[in-house]
This record gives structure tokens, C-alpha cells and sequence, in this order.
């Protein structure tokens, strides 16, 4: 059933057609995207879309609980283990920074630090600090450091 279908634009190159489709209990949710050309800002909102679709499995108190990735502030690797951190708990995760990186590559998420990955979404602001670094503080008052070999590669994100 055809819950919603609007069109951007006047039908010129350029313009997008979103159709959104209502489907039967059981069925897998898709997305497809037809398209000319596969550019970097398609690409982007791809992996965005699938960053936000995320979820990270923890255990709170002998309870299982799903976290969705876009509510993540940042992961932190200590003592061989990987925190995922969120506005006010924190939660142990069974996964490898190299991991997540790879499975969030082209997303909000950063790597700031060979032991932290940050939501780019949940930075408030960012300022200079000594030795080239950058701190990042996020929209939780934490303050994490971003290390100088990190910091070219977050200019370029942030179209400096």
C-alpha cells in the first residue's frame, strides 16, 4: 500500500522522487535508490542512514538492551576493553575500535584517538589545544581530545 509519494522539483535533472511504501508485518524494510550517479554527498546520506539504523547490543544489569548507534557520544578503548558512552551511562560493548571504524566508516562517527571514536553529531564545539591537538566538547559538557595526527583528517570533515 502506497503511504506517501511526493516529488522534489520539476522533474529536471537534480530533482528526487521520494515514495514511501507501507508493508505487511514480517516483511524486511528496504530502501532503494535509483540513481544516475553515486556521488560523495549520495554516498554520505547512505552511510548515515545506515549508522542510524545501528544498534549496539549491552548488557545493563543481567538485562539485554539495544542502543542505537545515533545516540552514541562517543566509544573508548581501556585495559583491552571498548566503552560505549552515552549522554549519561556508560556500557561495556564486545567489539574492537578497529570494528566499529570499519562498520561506521563514511558516518558521523570519528576517530579521534588510537583509544577513541567520536559522534561528530554530538560535538557542541570545537577549540585548539597545545601540540596541534583539538578538543572536542560535547553536547554533554564532556571534553575529549582529539591527537594531532587525527586533526587534518577533522578539518577535512568539517570543510576547514
Amino acid at each position: 500500500m502506497l503511504k506517501d509519494s511526493k516529488k522534489f522539483g520539476d522533474g529536471m535533472e537534480g530533482n528526487m522522487k521520494i515514495t514511501i511504501q507501507d508493508i505487511a508485518p514480517g516483511e524486511e524494510e528496504e530502501i532503494i535508490i535509483r540513481c544516475r550517479e553515486l556521488d560523495e554527498a549520495l554516498l554520505r546520506t547512505i552511510h548515515e542512514l545506515k549508522a542510524r539504523r545501528g544498534k549496539f547490543t549491552v548488557t545493563d544489569n543481567d538485562k539485554i538492551r539495544q542502543i542505537d548507534a545515533g545516540d552514541i557520544y562517543y566509544f573508548e578503548a581501556v585495559d583491552n576493553k571498548v566503552f560505549l558512552y552515552l549522554e549519561k551511562d556508560v556500557f561495556e560493548v564486545r567489539y574492537k575500535l578497529y570494528e566499529i571504524e570499519t562498520e561506521y566508516a563514511d558516518t558521523d562517527f570519528f576517530r579521534a584517538s588510537k583509544s577513541v571514536i567520536i559522534n561528530l553529531a554530538k560535538v557542541k564545539q570545537f577549540a585548539p589545544d597545545f601540540g596541534g591537538r583539538f578538543e572536542a566538547q560535547m553536547m554533554n559538557g564532556e571534553k575529549l581530545m582529539i591527537s594531532r595526527q587525527y586533526v587534518p583528517a577533522l578539518k577535512k570533515r568539517l570543510g576547514m
